[in-house]
C-alpha cells in the first residue's frame, strides 16, 4: 500500500500538526448566574454551578479570565417582589445586571461583559415577552411592545458598560430596533449578539430551575424554533445579518451540530453556540456516576461543536475546561 493514513496518527507530534481544529481558554464564553443575595449558592439542578453573590461573581469572573477566557454572560435571578407583567425592572439602572457590569469592568476592563437581554427573568409570566389574552381567552406573546422593553433593556446594559448585548427573546424584528436604539444614543461600538437560532428545547430545564424564570403559564413555543426545522434556522440567521447582528448564535449546542454547520456556511459573521443546561447535566449526571470519564467527554464535546462550525462557544465548562487545557 502506498496511502495509509495511519502515518498521520502515528506520534502526538504529528497528530498535532495535521490537526483540523483546535480548542483553547479563548474559544469560551463562560455564563455566570448572579442574585443579590450576601451568599453563594450551589444550583441544585447544575451540580458544579453557582448563583454568585456580587462579590463571588466578580471573583469567579477574575479567576477565569485569568485562565485566558475572554468573556462572561450574566443570567440574574429577580427577587419575585421586582416582577411585573412589563418588566420595569428590566431597565433599572441602579438594577442587579447594571451594578454588576460596573463591577466587572472596574475590576477587569479587559474582560468582555455580555448581557442577556430577554424579560423572562423580570416577568412575573414567566416569558420572553409581554403577555396578553386574546378574545377568546388564549394567551398571546406581543411582539412589538416586547421590542421596545428590549431595547430599553439593552440601552441600561450598555450605559453600565456592557460590550455585547445578547437578545435571546425570539421577538421579529428586535435587531433592528435595537440597533437604532443603541446607535441613536451614541452606543453604536456596542455589539449585538444575536440569539438567532434558539429552538424551543427540552433542554433548558435545569437553567430555568436556576433562575426560577419557567412561563408560569404556557410555553414558549410560538416565538422559539421548532426543534424539527432547520432551513427556518437560516431564515433567522440572514434575517439578523441584515438588521444588524453582529454576531449570531445556535441555541442548544450538541444536538444541533448540524444547525450550527448550516449556519456556518450561510453567513460570515461570527457564529456562538450554546451548550446549554442539559448537555452538562448530563455530562456531570453520567460521570458522577461513574459511568464516563468527564474530563474526556465534556472536552470531546466541547471540540465536536467547535468542529462543526461554532467560532466561541458558551459552556459552563469554560473554567474548567481552561484549566485542562493547560494543564
Amino acid at each position: 500500500m502506498h496511502i495509509r493514513p495511519r502515518r498521520n496518527r502515528r506520534t502526538p507530534a504529528i497528530r498535532s500538526l495535521v490537526r483540523e481544529n483546535t480548542l483553547s481558554p479563548a474559544d469560551f464564553i463562560l455564563p455566570l448566574f448572579l442574585h443579590e443575595d450576601a451568599e453563594d449558592t450551589p444550583i441544585a439542578s447544575m451540580p458544579g454551578v453557582t448563583r454568585w453573590s456580587l462579590e463571588g461573581l466578580v471573583k469567579e469572573a477574575g479567576e477565569a479570565h485569568a485562565l485566558g477566557v475572554p468573556a462572561v454572560v450574566l443570567f440574574p435571578k429577580i427577587e419575585e417582589d421586582l416582577k411585573t407583567p412589563h418588566a420595569e425592572e428590566a431597565y433599572n439602572a441602579e438594577g442587579l445586571v447594571p451594578r454588576t457590569i460596573r463591577a466587572l469592568k472596574a475590576a477587569y476592563p479587559t474582560l468582555c461583559v455580555i448581557t442577556d437581554v430577554a424579560l423572562d427573568p423580570y416577568n412575573s409570566d414567566g416569558h420572553d415577552g409581554v403577555v396578553k389574552r386574546d378574545e377568546r381567552g388564549e394567551l398571546q406573546i406581543l411582539n412589538d411592545e416586547t421590542v421596545e422593553i428590549l431595547c430599553l433593556q439593552a440601552l441600561c446594559h450598555a450605559h453600565a458598560g456592557a460590550d455585547i448585548v445578547s437578545p435571546s427573546d425570539m421577538m421579529d424584528g428586535r435587531v433592528a430596533a435595537m440597533r437604532a436604539a443603541l446607535d441613536g444614543a451614541g452606543f453604536d461600538q456596542v455589539s449585538i449578539l444575536s440569539y438567532s437560532a434558539k429552538y424551543a428545547s427540552a433542554y433548558y430545564g435545569p437553567f430555568r430551575g436556576a433562575l426560577d424564570s419557567a412561563p408560569k403559564e404556557g410555553d414558549k413555543k410560538t416565538y422559539q424554533m421548532d426543534p424539527g426545522n432547520a432551513r427556518e434556522a437560516i431564515r433567522e440567521v440572514l434575517l439578523d445579518e441584515a438588521e444588524g447582528a453582529d454576531m449570531v448564535m445556535v441555541k442548544p449546542a450538541g444536538p444541533y451540530l448540524d444547525i450550527i454547520t448550516r449556519v456556518r456556511e450561510s453567513t460570515t459573521l461570527p457564529v456562538a453556540a450554546y451548550q446549554v443546561s442539559g448537555e452538562y447535566l448530563m455530562i456531570e449526571s453520567a460521570a458522577a456516576a461513574g459511568w464516563v470519564d468527564g474530563k474526556a467527554i465534556a472536552l470531546e464535546s466541547l471540540m465536536g461543536i467547535k468542529r462543526a462550525g461554532a467560532d466561541m462557544i458558551l459552556t459552563y465548562y469554560a473554567k474548567r475546561a481552561s484549566q485542562w487545557l493547560k494543564a
